[in-house]
């Protein structure tokens, strides 16, 4: 398993929002409703950019003022890392466009069987 896997699925690590061209709780908005954010977890050398497909069911927008830029919001969505499937989990405040996050291992799904 991945050095980087490994260290990102333990416990919480800061993570902030990648926006281009600019950092706006507009631009944000417009990611999720394309259902699709990059999450960077600035505590690797460097920092980890993964691009996350939202799942909708997983993340909570609820308590997110994207008019106003404020509030939080819980983005979850799968994706694979150094060939390792995972889910990425991450709580992030609107005014600051930071937060913390975290990845969780997934199982591999079971290969089908011969015929």
């Amino acid at each position: 398993m991945s050095e980087l896997v490994n260290k990102l699925s333990e416990g919480s690590h800061p993570v902030e929002v990648s926006l281009r061209p600019e950092k706006s709780a507009g631009a944000l908005k417009a990611c999720v409703d394309r259902g699709y954010v990059h999450i960077k977890f600035t505590d690797t050398l460097g920092g980890t950019e993964l691009g996350v497909r939202l799942d909708t069911a997983a993340s909570d927008l609820s308590k997110a003022d994207f008019e106003k830029g404020e509030g939080e919001a819980r983005f979850a969505g799968n994706l694979t890392l150094d060939y390792v499937r995972v889910r990425c989990i991450a709580d992030i405040d609107l005014k600051t466009f930071s937060g913390n996050g975290r990845l969780e291992i997934l199982k591999e799904e079971a290969e089908p069987a011969a015929k």
